[in-house]
């Protein structure tokens, strides 16, 4: 039994919490999986208490779970046994926002959308836009290299890492990467940091690419009687050059929720939305390259705006796409990523496998980077963890087996976690899966980060 006293003795006083009521609620993230019982909570506020921390766990051999806000929807952030879960919400500081360079420092407790607003107030903007960014923190963004809807454009969290302060398994700080926008000395520690889920270090702070403000952008809408043509519109709309800011498609089982919920007149022959956005300079005339695609593939209506207040509407109704869905039940949240070209072939797929088993599956997309979010809905049955049905397994079995089959991968921004595992072999292969455990081995060789995630 961990000596967790010890540790409270090693930290300012308050920073260990051992009542069992407290820790129970550091736990979960968002997913339905069942957690461990941790030990004890860490409360950080600074890096020496990361540091303190790791030295005493690594020593003792405690597992060590890092934990943002707990908005995952992958398990990464799910407490073991006996853990200490390491809370890092609180290191919410951005100690800098250089104008002159573009680039901000930010801590990892701080919401996304929080840091955007510090960079706006210099002309700048944080191009990472999870759905979640009102709630997400950057250190958990960071853990799980999160997309978002403006990663069509200005790509995923990798893109905007300039550099990393983190703590390794036996407390050691390293700081990878720099402040230049380019830098190619020794290996990509940066980039293999990012994405790890929090099981080769803990990040204590980010240096950040900022970007400048775009113009308002334009929007368009387009309604489609089904998927297949709105997934054809954004094949015909990536042919055609065109570089949305954003392009995302709501499938009818999602449309369906949202009205039922939010009652948006949805027209009943409507099978698909998708929404798109230029911030181009002129973002007229993209925008309207983007409804006349939308149309050739037959879309039943279009409509584009430059109006900043529908814009702020249509991409609320995006955003709510998965509170609609747990409002029908428990939720398995994946979001399998394919070649562009496939994203109909994709589609049909998810909409085969509800039908064949009787499984509902409501789908978004950030349909520009080919990255669908299917959401497997079931029963929520008794308190506790609900029992995914067998048919829910088997059809995401179906979903993912097809996403590689298509050239595609399990995860495009929510990371492999705890719900991803047993699929993560065919992806990597036996030998690409060897090479991540011998990397995972030097950054932690007592194997103390986040077990039994990932891997």
């Amino acid at each position: 039994m961990a000596d967790f006293e010890e540790l409270a003795g090693l930290l300012p006083a308050g920073r260990v919490v051992a009542d069992p009521d407290v820790v129970a609620s550091y736990a979960r993230d968002r997913t339905f999986l069942e957690p461990g019982v941790p030990g004890a909570v860490v409360r950080a506020r600074e890096a020496a208490d990361v540091v303190a921390t790791l030295r005493w766990a690594n020593r003792h051999r405690v597992p060590v779970v890092p934990r943002g806000a707990g908005t995952g929807l992958s398990g990464g952030a799910l407490a073991v046994d006996g853990c200490v879960v390491l809370s890092l919400s609180g290191m919410d500081a951005v100690r800098e926002v250089d104008p002159a360079n573009a680039l901000a420092v930010a801590e990892p407790g701080v919401i996304t959308a929080d840091l955007d607003r510090a960079a706006r107030a210099h002309g700048l903007m944080y191009a990472p836009d999870p759905s979640s960014h009102e709630i997400s923190t950057i250190g958990g963004n960071l853990a799980t290299n999160a997309g978002g809807l403006r990663c069509v454009k200005y790509g995923v969290t990798r893109d905007s890492v300039l550099g990393l302060e983190a703590v390794l398994a036996d407390g050691r700080v390293v700081h990878t990467g720099g402040r230049t926008v380019k830098g190619v000395t020794g290996y990509d520690l940066t980039g293999l940091l990012v994405g790890s889920e929090g099981t080769l270090g803990v990040i204590t702070a980010a240096t950040l690419r900022l970007r400048p403000v775009p113009p308002a952008p334009a929007t368009v809408l387009a309604l489609f009687a089904s998927t297949r043509r709105a997934a054809d519109a954004v094949a015909g709309i990536v042919a055609a050059g065109v570089q949305p800011s954003l392009l995302e498609l709501i499938d009818r089982p999602t449309l369906r929720a949202i009205d039922a919920w939010k009652r948006i007149d949805l027209d009943p022959d409507t099978g698909a939305v998708l929404i798109a956005q230029s911030d181009a300079a002129d973002p007229r005339g993209p925008a309207a390259e983007i409804a006349r695609c939308c149309e050739r593939a037959g879309a039943a209506h279009t409509e584009v705006s430059s109006d900043p207040q529908e814009a702020v509407a249509l991409l609320e109704l995006r955003r709510l796409a998965y509170p609609a869905a747990e409002r029908l039940g428990a939720c398995l949240v994946e979001d399998v990523c394919v070649p562009r070209s496939r994203l109909a072939e994709m589609f049909e797929a998810i909409e085969a496998a509800a039908d064949r088993h009787g499984v509902t599956i409501l789908t978004v997309a950030h349909a520009g980077d080919g990255n669908l979010h299917p959401v497997f809905v079931f029963d929520r049955g008794e308190a506790g963890a609900p029992d995914v049905p067998e048919a829910v397994w088997t059809a995401a079995d179906e979903v993912f087996t097809t996403a590689l089959g298509l050239g595609g991968t399990l995860t495009g921004e929510h990371g492999v976690g705890a719900l991803k595992r047993r699929w993560i072999g065919r992806e990597l292969g036996p030998d690409g899966l060897a090479l991540h455990r011998a990397i995972k081995h030097a950054f932690d060789p007592a194997g103390i980060l986040n077990p039994g995630k990932v891997f």
